[in-house]
């Protein structure tokens, strides 16, 4: 089974710590950490460190794609890039103590039509079973319609379409009908008026994405783990109490707990508790930096996983 992350629009992640942080004032912050990013490079890093193998097929805008690139070398995941003119956006997440976390994104690189043909044709060598990520935002220039129409054309070769973007809408996800999505309670509250307060109001809202043709509708909920409706059943997953150091990129790193368990052949359960063992790894971790394999198999004898 072959494995694609997909990173239409890369970033660099800067993450940087501030004692004393106030807003409208001078601040000083030092730097903790400066990764190249994006939802489909996380999820190939997190695959990476649970020993399987993926291409991370990503856009490189040429201003300065040269040290994005050295960073991904750096890293061990196996790249297709496609250049293009511009610059890679950048995000900087400020941390401070005792106060949720402050994110600056820039905007980056402009896209256009032949790109995104470029990324159809890099992705021909795909087959009945392989698995195709498409994570994160769509660059300016690209449509939701034409994305749309690409995921089609590659569905329609049974290929297994994971999607974990805010540039769909709930109706764009009943027209792609992927086999994995992964909103949070946040994006899952966009979807359906609300955000859920409750596992059974997550529960609810995980099932009326499978009902309407999504085979696997993981929401992710922080420290309360995540449900899950799928053909096998409807699952939750609590993982224990974790020492949280920074919660970017816990969701990719879920994604890829759930396909490292699909790909050895585990139940929807299995899969959920794995993504769940991912992803709170990934929180005990700096910046992006994936988890770590070691926390993993410490954590999944003690997540808790229970039919709904």
């Amino acid at each position: 089974m072959k494995i694609v992350t997909l990173t239409l629009n890369p970033a660099f992640d800067m993450h940087c710590y501030s004692e004393n942080f106030r807003p409208y004032f001078e601040n000083v912050a030092t730097v903790t950490d400066y990764n190249a990013g994006g939802k489909g490079i996380n999820i190939s890093r997190a695959l990476l460190a649970g020993g399987v193998s993926s291409r991370g097929l990503v856009i490189v805008g040429r201003d300065n794609g040269t040290s994005y690139l050295e960073a991904l070398s750096k890293d061990g995941v196996e790249t297709d890039v496609i250049m293009t003119e511009g610059r890679i956006r950048e995000n900087i997440t400020l941390h401070t103590e005792n106060s949720p976390e402050t994110r600056i994104s820039f905007r980056g690189f402009t896209a256009d039509e032949a790109l995104l043909q470029e990324v159809e044709n890099r992705l021909v060598d795909l087959s009945s079973g392989d698995v195709l990520t498409l994570t994160g935002s769509n660059p300016k220039g690209f449509e939701p319609e034409a994305v749309k129409a690409m995921l089609g054309r590659i569905k329609e070769r049974g290929i297994q379409i994971v999607v974990d973007s805010n540039s769909f809408t709930l109706d764009d996800l009943m027209e792609i009908k992927p086999w994995l999505v992964k909103p949070n309670g946040e994006e899952i509250g966009k979807y359906v008026g609300e955000e859920p307060d409750t596992i059974e109001k997550a529960m609810e809202a995980a099932k009326m994405l499978h009902e309407k043709g999504i085979e696997n509708a993981m929401i992710s909920l922080g420290e309360n783990g995540a449900v899950l409706a799928s053909e096998e059943g409807c699952y939750h997953a609590l993982p224990p109490v974790c020492t949280v150091v920074s919660t970017i990129g816990a969701g990719d790193s879920a994604i890829a707990g759930f396909i490292t368990a699909y790909q050895k052949g585990g139940s929807s359960g299995d899969c959920l508790r794995n993504a769940v063992a991912y992803g709170s790894a990934a929180c005990m971790t700096s910046g992006t930096n994936p988890p770590q394999i070691s926390e993993i198999e410490k954590l999944i004898p003690k997540i808790v996983l229970c039919e709904a």
